[in-house]
């Protein structure tokens, strides 16, 4: 273990997707970095496990995010070159729905904003071009062809495998106790020991109210499941990621077939899950949850109404505007946070830990980041 006295320039609290990706471009730049992580690396507790991540750059979020997917895209390739793993590839995208619900509007926009390659499909060309989905009579879908998945556990594997080569020193089953501001820099504590650093970057994922106290994130109880397809996983190996959306509002999403005859094809509701944390979770799926998602999923793509294989459930992060959380801590400059990613920041963890790094050395980032100021969280 290195000695207390040594010090760092860095220390990362946290290791999964962003904090995993925050050591490895800090360790890049040649900083002296310290990570801790309290569980095992790419754990499956929090919120960067599944398998699977939908990525896309038509974001019916909001257009500003683009600028950030594009360079995630950059990074993306640059570190499955770097690692030699796949750790993403392009299906292309469905989003489905009424002409006017924010899926498909909201993807149009963006797309126009940012001239986005897309296509615009009916419902008959959906049907035709992409048979397992039966959209209403209504409704339309904006394709993007470079729309796909990312692997989470394989990408924090690669980001602390490269970090580690590029000098990083990583702990794991290190809980931290506490941290705290000094004269001279931070300090943070841990059942092991006390390190100290210049700076500090804190991505708590689920654990952000535990870490960082007065921050109103909230922790939400989400599931993933795996459903076989009647007939088998074949006619579901070339297929699109999709995101669709009804009259309501509810909004499904899933993936292609990606692990074989008996991996099923992995759905979810994109919100529809119970406030927790990560003491008080309820790991256990229940049957009821089950039929919901399959009765839904059914009427887009019939033939996922077979059984369902298994199911997960992970953690998101909410902020109160469901904007990410990425910037100076109100009170300490020399503190960096990055958290409430709302469930929808995987997708740009390359180009988060480039932003992190950008604070703890200098400050300040190219990256447009107005939107995800902490200081908004904390002020009435």
């Amino acid at each position: 273990m290195v000695s207390a006295a040594t010090g760092y320039d860095v220390i990362v609290v946290g290791l999964g997707g962003m904090g995993s990706a925050a050591a490895y471009h800090l360790a890049a730049r040649g900083c002296r970095v310290l990570g801790l992580e309290q569980h095992e690396p790419a754990h499956d507790r929090g919120a960067s496990h599944g398998g699977s991540r939908i990525i896309r750059q038509t974001y019916f979020e909001d257009p500003g995010y683009v600028p950030l997917l594009l360079r995630a895209y950059e990074l993306w390739e640059k570190l499955a070159a770097d690692a030699q793993r796949d750790v993403y590839q392009l299906t292309g995208g469905l989003f489905i729905g009424p002409p006017d619900c924010a899926t498909v509007s909201g993807s149009l926009r963006a797309s126009r904003q940012w001239d986005l390659p897309h296509e615009v499909l009916d419902a008959a060309q959906v049907a035709a071009r992409f048979p397992n989905f039966t959209p209403g009579p209504e409704d339309i879908a904006l394709y993007e062809a470079k729309a796909g998945f990312a692997r989470p556990e394989l990408t924090v594997r690669a980001h602390l495998d490269l970090a580690e080569k590029l000098g990083a020193t990583l702990q794991f089953g290190e809980p931290v106790l506490d941290w705290n501001h000094t004269a001279t820099g931070v300090r943070v504590s841990t059942g092991r020991g006390s390190y100290t650093a210049d700076q500090l970057v804190i991505c708590p994922g689920p654990w952000a109210p535990q870490v960082l106290g007065k921050f109103p994130i909230t922790v939400e109880r989400q599931v993933m499941y795996w459903l076989d397809p009647i007939g088998g996983v074949s006619g579901f190996e070339d297929h699109p990621i999709f995101i669709a959306e009804n009259a309501s509002g509810a909004q499904i999403y899933g993936f292609p077939a990606l692990d074989g005859p008996r991996g099923g094809v992995k759905v979810s509701f994109v919100r529809k899950g119970n406030n927790c944390t990560p003491d008080t979770i309820d790991r256990v799926v229940h049957a009821a949850e089950i039929g919901d998602i399959t009765a839904q999923v059914a009427q887009l793509l019939p033939a996922l109404a077979g059984t369902c294989l298994r199911a997960a459930t992970c953690m998101y992060s909410n902020s109160p505007d469901r904007n990410f959380v990425i910037g100076a801590h109100p009170e300490w400059s020399n503190v960096t946070v990055a958290c409430g990613f709302s469930g929808h920041g995987f997708k740009f963890v390359p180009v988060v830990g480039e932003i992190l790094a950008d604070l703890a050395i200098d400050q300040a980032t190219k990256h447009p980041i107005s939107l995800f100021d902490p200081q908004r969280l904390v002020t009435a």
